[in-house]
């Protein structure tokens, strides 16, 4: 019996949580995503579900660009904060029935006293805002299903089951 499959060639993408283990401080973004509001209109969701996503910070990885640059990069352009270190996470395909897409999820090492503010590349009609959170908040939203990202709940999930190791690594005897 011959089959024929179809498959979206989305190419690659990194996403980093930014974490700053000195203020114990989560870094988050939320932007407009145009196929949550359209899956939100499915009748799966909550009422009150919105395409305004609270995510960790992602991007494509272009033709010979190296996972690691394109994620410290990524981190700069979407919260203004500097990667002082990049912990690889998982390299995984989050929808392999259909797309041959893989990402690179890291949590970074960042130093954020106050992040805030509005984001991202005019060009490429980026419109982010960053902000900051305590683990807690951050597990807390993840709890009221209020994120809905694979790869942010993936990171959250690995920073609850690793906070304490990964201060240690990054403060040695100041964890």
């Amino acid at each position: 019996c011959e089959m024929t499959r179809e498959i979206f060639e989305r190419g690659h993408a990194v996403a980093v949580l930014p974490y700053d283990p000195d203020r114990d401080r989560v870094v988050l973004i939320e932007q407009f995503r145009v196929g949550a509001h359209a899956a939100f209109a499915s009748g799966w969701f909550a009422n009150d579900a919105s395409p305004w996503m609270i995510e960790s910070v992602a991007g494509i990885i272009e033709k010979g660009e190296d996972p690691e640059d394109v994620a410290r990069r990524e981190v700069r352009e979407e919260t203004g904060c500097t990667v002082s270190d990049l912990l690889p996470l998982f390299h995984y395909l989050p929808s392999p029935g259909g797309s041959s897409e893989s990402v690179f999820l890291f949590c970074g090492r960042v130093d954020a006293p106050a992040v805030g503010g509005i984001h991202g590349i005019s060009d490429e009609g980026e419109d982010i805002r960053a902000f900051r959170v305590s683990p807690e908040e951050a597990f807390a939203l993840l709890d009221r299903g209020r994120i809905a990202n694979a790869m942010t709940i993936i990171g959250l999930q690995w920073l609850r089951a690793n906070r304490g190791h990964v201060r240690k690594r990054w403060l040695g005897k100041r964890a």
